[in-house]
């Protein structure tokens, strides 16, 4: 099959790999009809982690169902469905308590940006619809398989609540899905956190009742000013960085907490503030089997429209230039049509 390959820092490449075959009798290998470019690819794009040169690259995809193991029971061939980017049996402790991200039998989706991709317990981690999709409903369930989750997992983290007050850090795809939570949640001011025209637009339009542009000790005096000098009922931090971290932390109210999704990069916790101003940190890694039925519920009710942080879609053999558009800001998430 073709698939994108990463071969070093700023080498992505589209090649014929091998299919991925049925492992275990649990797996399932789905045909991709769309897959994507996530931000946290970005990593390894940049060199900011490391990569096994020549592996494939890509955790968000939807598709057909092509083939199933001998003990899948809740899927069959032409099943259109989506795939979680972290796998999961759906049954273990650790699923059973809301944490599908650390289940016992967790796996990933290693060729989303390919023809073909295998999911490990295809019964407890694909969601199917009902049929085929209409095609103008596969960019919001794409986004489903991570970045709305994802956005939704540091809204539930941080404990958005109806009337409450919340500060967006970041303005990539993460970052919109989590002001598009805070709105679906009721709260009644949304600060975005962007220095982009038009991310600040996309988030306006999913939300955000402010917008700040400026970073640092200026950005959270503004911050400060719009919540009547208080702070922020609960912060999504989306990014990942300790900018970011320290930024959360810094427009946060007492008592507040920081939802993070952001994959951590050279974070250092301020502890001393946490301690002082009684302000909590959770989230990680979303369990995103764990949301995926409500959020699907909101996609088919036309509540929510999470497939508008695609504004570039490109044929997959063109995913070196989706990688480039990514890196250099000139898209904010690229859709890839194998």
């Amino acid at each position: 099959m073709r698939a994108t390959t990463i071969h070093a820092p700023g080498d992505i490449r589209v090649e014929e790999v091998p299919d991925p075959t049925i492992k275990r009798p649990t797996d399932a290998i789905v045909k991709v009809v769309a897959g994507c470019v996530c931000g946290s690819d970005l990593w390894p794009y940049r060199g900011e982690n490391p990569s096994q040169p020549g592996s494939t690259i890509g955790h968000e995809c939807v598709g057909v169902v092509e083939e199933v193991g001998a003990e899948v029971t809740g899927f069959r061939p032409g099943d259109f469905v989506i795939v979680p980017f972290c796998h999961c049996d759906n049954t273990c402790p650790h699923c059973v308590a809301g944490v599908q991200s650390a289940c016992v039998n967790l796996g990933m989706t290693t060729s989303g940006q390919g023809e073909y991709a295998r999911v490990g317990q295809a019964d407890g981690s694909l969601v199917a619809t009902d049929g085929v999709p209409n095609p103008a409903l596969i960019p919001s369930l794409l986004a489903l398989s991570d970045v709305m989750p994802t956005g939704w997992h540091a809204a539930v983290s941080a404990g958005v609540t109806a009337g409450g007050s919340v500060v967006v850090v970041g303005d990539g795809a993460v970052g919109l899905c989590g002001v598009l939570a805070a709105s679906v949640m009721g709260a009644e001011t949304i600060i975005l956190m962007s220095r982009h025209e038009n991310r600040q637009q996309l988030g306006t339009g999913f939300g955000a009742t402010h917008v700040v542009a400026e970073r640092g000790r200026s950005g959270a005096k503004l911050v400060k000013e719009i919540t009547g000098g208080v702070g922020a009922d609960a912060v999504l931090e989306c990014v990942g960085t300790d900018d970011s971290m320290g930024t959360a932390f810094a427009v946060a109210r007492p008592g507040a907490t920081v939802g993070f999704v952001g994959v951590p990069h050279g974070v250092e916790l301020p502890v001393g503030k946490m301690f002082q101003k009684n302000v909590g940190l959770r989230g990680g890694m979303a369990p995103v089997r764990r949301y995926l039925p409500e959020l699907l519920d909101l996609v088919l009710a036309g509540r929510i429209e999470p497939g508008r942080v695609f504004d570039l879609t490109l044929p997959l053999d063109e995913a070196p230039e989706a990688y480039r558009a990514m890196d250099e800001r000139r898209a904010i998430k690229v859709l890839l049509q194998p």
